[in-house]
């Protein structure tokens, strides 16, 4: 049995460069990742919660 995923290729929201975004539908998780700047995000397709994220450059504002 597959894990339905579907890939669709976007721009970095990071640096713009060329990304790719994947929708892992059985685990319910969205993954977008950037092989140039090296960004991650990776969110619950369900809810919207933020998983796991990296983004270099990108400070946190506490």
């Amino acid at each position: 049995m597959s894990t339905m995923t579907t890939v669709v290729k976007i721009y970095c929201p990071n640096c713009g460069s060329p990304a790719e975004r994947y929708n892992l539908l059985k685990e319910h998780l969205t993954r977008t990742q950037c092989p140039t700047c090296d960004y991650l995000m990776i969110t619950c397709s369900r809810t919207g919660n933020v998983i796991e994220a990296y983004a270099p450059g990108i400070y946190a504002h506490l």
